[in-house]
């Protein structure tokens, strides 16, 4: 945070909107993110609900920042309480410098709450909102205009941005919120908050093209423009906003999106679809990913091809239906009974979504087998702003697949024919001169049943192979100094935790580096070269057991190397609570 005159500049803005569930939380950081986007900022945002409708404490999380970030910082500047329970929640994360804007509707704010010199603006939202348009669900809408003024964002431009979110509701939607508004601006300028000078100065940059979007939303975006024309699920949290996003556009693309009776059903219509040539993907989270195993076993025996999105949140059971984990990976790696092929992909963030969700329809059908994209809550949900993605540089990769013109020239033509890599020549059921037997029991090269054991281990063996020695899966990335002694290796939503943690070693003295595994099945050796180049290498996971550790370990990682950093209470890990946990246990090595 630099100074401009008598206000600070800020250029990375972190913000908290919180209240009960149906408070309108998320509307206010939408707004907020859209205006400042339109300054050139990046943005990124975080969601924590309950499992219900209304109710319940929600929270949304802003950051905007000139650079690049992936996760919320550890700084919040600025806390719009809509209630007591928000403050005590969110209170944790305020300091002497932080600013917070409560409803005092039904009170005031008990002062022990905060932190010292932490300030207070009381604004009666509810109370203004009932009072003048009878519903208070516009207290919303108030508290953005005050929140505006506070940053120093101008007038018109908030008004502007209720003109486009609520002009194509209607009328009456528009005139009510407008109104709002109005009554926002008035009860900031009674704060002391006039128009355009607030308490902080936000930067305006040259504006960009951007997208504001959501690793679910990257992923669909990704399917659809790989060619997938044919998507099954069943709506569970935090993975549904695929199947919707897909819905409103898949059909625009000769694409078909069913809605299963359940997560049998959804895998099912899956396999079938797949079974003709077509790219398919099915999406879950981790209770419809269990009932989901035979099928995926299917899918493997078979040799279908077919993707797979995990999106996964706290469990077992139910679990935590709304908050981020990374505990199904075991499942994803080794669920189903027998051993079949699977391929197990991980991006970072919303770009990394799309371009492995391209990636994921290619090597689906270039090894015919099963292919996971493993998401989680955080990674799924929260946005973030990313470049354009380069719609030129998609390439679709069918593998084997075989017409009939090619068929004409084989003396004959076995689905599961041996070959050298294991991958068969394939072509769509109905294809003349093809032959097309699907079965679930183990069967020879034309897909006739045998327990033949020369026929079985060849099988197996052809199957098993075609993704052990795959050299074209996705590579890890590396960041950070190569140098370092000090490594850090994390999945999904970390991705930008890590990277932040790193520069506050550094600050501190302690340079590291990191690798971010992109394939996390098979295990790659440049994973494992990694390790071997650092004294310590922390693997950061949001999970009790440390799943990817103990996979690095089985697969040749030297385990007194690896050192745990785990959190699975549901929260988010923020950057300062890696960087603490590593400089105690740098401490302790000392």
């Amino acid at each position: 945070m630099s100074t401009n005159g008598s206000r600070p500049l800020l250029e990375d803005l972190n913000v908290i909107v919180a209240g009960q569930g149906g408070d309108g939380s998320l509307t206010v950081i939408t707004l907020l993110a859209g205006l400042l986007r339109q300054r050139g900022l990046s943005v990124y945002t975080e969601r924590d609900v309950l499992s219900r409708i209304k109710g319940g404490h929600a929270a949304a999380v802003l950051r905007a920042f000139s650079g690049e970030h992936y996760c919320i910082g550890d700084h919040i500047q600025l806390l719009v309480a809509f209630d007591e329970e928000a403050v005590r929640k969110k209170a944790r994360y305020l300091d002497e410098e932080s600013i917070v804007v409560y409803d005092d509707s039904i009170g005031p704010l008990a002062e022990q709450l905060l932190p010292e010199g932490c300030r207070v603006y009381p604004a009666s939202f509810s109370r203004l909102a009932m009072r003048h348009l009878r519903r208070e669900l516009f207290k919303n809408s108030i508290a953005f205009a005050v929140v505006g003024r506070l940053l120093g964002l101008e007038d018109e431009a908030m008004e502007q941005s209720f003109q486009n979110r609520f002009g194509p509701a209607g009328g009456r939607i528009l005139q009510y919120n407008l109104e709002a508004l109005r009554l926002g601006f008035e009860m900031a300028s009674q704060l002391g908050l006039t128009a355009g000078r607030g308490l902080y100065k936000i930067p305006q940059n040259s504006a960009r093209a951007q997208l504001l979007i959501t690793g679910n939303e990257a992923v669909a975006f990704g399917f659809l423009v790989a060619g997938g024309r044919f998507f099954a699920g069943y709506p569970i949290t935090p993975s549904t906003d695929i199947m919707e996003w897909l819905q409103k556009w898949l059909p625009q693309y000769g694409g078909v999106v069913k809605q299963a009776e359940d997560e049998l059903g959804a895998i099912n219509m899956a396999l079938g679809a797949a079974m003709t040539g077509t790219r398919v993907m099915v999406a879950t989270s981790g209770p419809g990913l269990s009932l989901m195993q035979e099928g995926i076993g299917q899918a493997g025996m078979a040799e279908i091809p077919l993707v797979i999105v995990d999106s996964q949140r706290g469990g077992p059971s139910t679990g935590l239906p709304t908050k981020p984990e990374q505990s199904d990976l075991n499942i994803m790696l080794f669920g189903g009974h027998g051993e079949f092929p699977r391929i197990v992909l991980s991006p970072g963030h919303p770009e990394d979504c799309f371009y492995l969700a391209v990636e994921a329809c290619n090597l689906a059908q270039r090894y015919q087998c099963p292919v996971y994209l493993a998401l989680d809550q955080g990674l799924s949900q929260n946005m973030a702003t990313v470049e354009p993605f380069k719609l030129e540089n998609v390439r679709v990769d069918r593998g084997k697949r075989i017409e009939g013109k090619e068929l004409e020239k084989l003396p004959v033509y076995k689905r599961y024919l041996l070959t050298e890599d294991g991958v068969s020549p394939y072509s769509a059921p109905g294809t003349p001169g093809g032959l097309s037997l699907v079965t679930g029991n183990e069967h020879d090269e034309f897909g006739f049943v045998s327990t033949d054991p020369i026929v079985r281990k060849r099988m197996m063996d052809k199957r098993l192979g075609k993704v052990t020695g795959a050299k074209d899966l996705p590579p890890a990335r590396t960041y950070g100094n190569p140098q370092a002694q000090v490594g850090f290796i994390g999945m999904g939503m970390l991705f930008g935790p890590i990277l932040e943690a790193m520069e506050q070693l550094e600050a501190q003295g302690l340079r590291a580096q990191y690798l971010q595994p992109r394939t996390l099945w098979p295990v790659q050796e440049e994973t494992l070269r990694f390790i071997e180049r650092c004294q310590r290498v922390y693997v950061v996971e949001l999970n009790a057991t440390g799943q990817l550790a103990h996979l690095l370990i089985r697969h040749g990682a030297q385990g007194h190397k690896l050192q745990s950093v785990l959190k699975y209470d549901g929260t988010p890990l923020r950057p300062r609570e890696i960087t603490q946990r590593v400089l105690q246990q740098e401490e302790i090595k000392a």
